[in-house]
């Protein structure tokens, strides 16, 4: 019997490859359910390509649109969080989580909730509420597996030992676009340059994030909950080759890593097939060709978040809530041209500050998720008059 697949954020970059490998997988998986944000047009694309009987768009302005570009077929047209929480709901077995930001946790729990298998690539359900949803996950018998590169490199490499077992997890970055500027550089970077990622193709969000180094510090805070290790026992090392996805060292000296040309759509086939694994059309993987695999430190001055991300580590709380709020509305701001790159991580640690000084939480070590929104309500509220 085939398996049944939600998709939520189809119409992103890893939504895409997530529909690619479902082709590749077509004997095996039923794609039920699609959900996007404002793509319209994407959206009802796919649905009809892949006779997906319910789709659900978070744009109330695109709904209309959406709903008359599918009348005539039997695909259902759900709308908002309350949408993609009942493709969810629906009978499925599994969920490709790839909707980025703070939007994406309501489907991301409930699929917890419902004992899906969730394949997660979106990475703010972790940072903004890691312990709640690992609650949710462990007693509703749902099987986390990560979709990032990084995360699903760890995750393959810890089948060679316990999480009791590791020393560090090492989490490899590839340095975005501004590797080699000065800071002085840096200060005047554009928004079409931050755009331009050496190895990745992405999508903008994630792409900015990226040039910050704000992805890799938001990974950290992924990996701390998904692999349940102490803050100081994570590592960011640059390799600009993006070979080594990451890696994992253990208590007895051994390293093992994951490695392979980049390609998406290797993790996502691997989340959605685990244990086993399947064939996948992807470019040779020649080591001779490659040639040298180089590593490097993280600048901290240059890129400020990666000693960021280990503060609000320490904090805990509604921490990486405020970390993450405060990056999403800075990063908007930049790509609308509002602010300098600079000040995307610098808006983060004011807003942080400031939460530490009055926002709401933040005393609470183990926060409800109501506290979680709360917090993440105030931190955009607070960044937007940063961003002014």
């Amino acid at each position: 019997m085939a398996k049944r697949v939600v998709v939520l954020g189809s119409t992103g970059s890893i939504g895409k490859s997530t529909l690619d490998v479902c082709e590749n997988l077509a004997d095996e998986v039923q794609i039920v359910g699609l959900a996007a944000g404002s793509k319209w047009e994407l959206l009802a694309e796919q649905a009809r390509k892949h006779r997906v009987p319910r789709v659900s768009i978070a744009s109330p302005e695109a709904y209309v649109p959406l709903r008359e570009a599918l009348a005539g077929t039997d695909t259902e047209v759900l709308q908002g969080d309350e949408g993609a929480c009942a493709l969810v709901a629906e009978e499925c077995d599994s969920v490709l989580a790839a909707i980025t930001g703070a939007a994406g946790l309501p489907p991301v729990l409930e699929a917890a909730r419902r004992g899906r298998r969730l394949c997660l690539s979106n990475k703010e359900s972790l940072v903004l509420a890691g312990p709640i949803l690992g609650k949710i996950a462990q007693e509703n018998g749902c099987e986390l597996i990560p979709v990032d590169s990084e995360h699903s490199a760890i995750f393959q490499a810890l089948e060679a030992g316990s999480t009791k077992e590791v020393r560090k997890l090492l989490l490899t970055a590839s340095g975005g676009p501004f590797r080699e500027w000065s800071k002085e550089q840096i200060e005047g970077a554009t928004r079409e340059q931050a755009l331009k990622h050496p190895t990745w193709e992405m999508g903008p969000q994630i792409t900015i994030d990226s040039a910050t180094l704000m992805n890799k510090s938001l990974e950290v805070i992924e990996a701390r909950w998904l692999f349940d290790v102490a803050p100081e026992q994570i590592e960011i090392v640059v390799h600009p080759q993006s070979i080594i996805h990451s890696l994992v060292e253990f208590v007895d000296g051994s390293v093992m890593a994951q490695l392979g040309v980049p390609d998406m759509r290797v993790p996502i086939q691997y989340a959605l097939t685990y244990p086993e694994r399947r064939p996948l059309p992807t470019a040779p993987f020649d080591l001779a060709e490659i040639g040298r695999l180089t590593f490097e430190r993280p600048d901290r001055e240059r890129f400020p978040a990666v000693d960021l991300v280990y503060e609000v580590l320490r904090r805990g709380g509604v921490s990486g809530a405020v970390f993450n709020a405060s990056n999403e509305v800075a990063r908007t701001s930049f790509l609308a041209g509002a602010i300098s790159f600079p000040q995307i991580v610098a808006t983060t640690a004011k807003v942080l500050e400031a939460h530490a000084e009055r926002g709401p939480a933040r005393d609470r070590s183990t926060p409800t998720l109501e506290e979680v929104l709360e917090a993440d309500r105030w931190a955009r509220e607070e960044a937007a008059k940063w961003t002014r």
